[in-house]
Parts: structure tokens; sequence; C-alpha cells
């Protein structure tokens, strides 16, 4: 299995996940997976995944939390 970080965003102010998020996408390694917990969808953040080749699947949890697991795409 994958390595993974984890960033919860869920006690922070905007813009702060999304830049912690940045941050750690500029030293995340090939097969690696990042992990960013919130509590709404980051509509601003997919574009920049995409523009940057990175892929994301994002689910919700019963509690309302947004899981979204990056990585970089193949």
């Amino acid at each position: 299995m994958a390595e993974q970080r984890v960033i919860d965003g869920r006690g922070l102010m905007p813009p702060e996940p999304l830049e912690l998020t940045l941050t750690a996408l500029d030293t995340l390694p090939d097969g690696e997976e990042l992990l960013l917990l919130l509590y709404c969808q980051p509509q601003p953040l997919y574009a920049i995944l995409a523009q940057n080749g990175y892929s994301h699947r994002t689910e919700t949890r019963p509690d309302g939390t947004v899981e979204v697991r990056i990585t970089k795409a193949a």
C-alpha cells in the first residue's frame, strides 16, 4: 500500500488548507497519496490539480467531512 500524508483542514480558515495542500504537493513523491480533510468541496483546488498533473477522488463521510485523495496522475 502506498504511503499517505494527511492535511486536516477542517479547523482552519481559508485559504490555509489550500496553501498547505499546494506546499505538500510540491514534495509529494510518486506513488504517495495526499489526503485532505475538509467540511466543503474545494472547487478552486480541483482546477489547480487538473492544470498541474494530479488526479483526485472525493468522498463525503457520514459526519460531513469531505475526503479528497490526491495523487500524481499516471
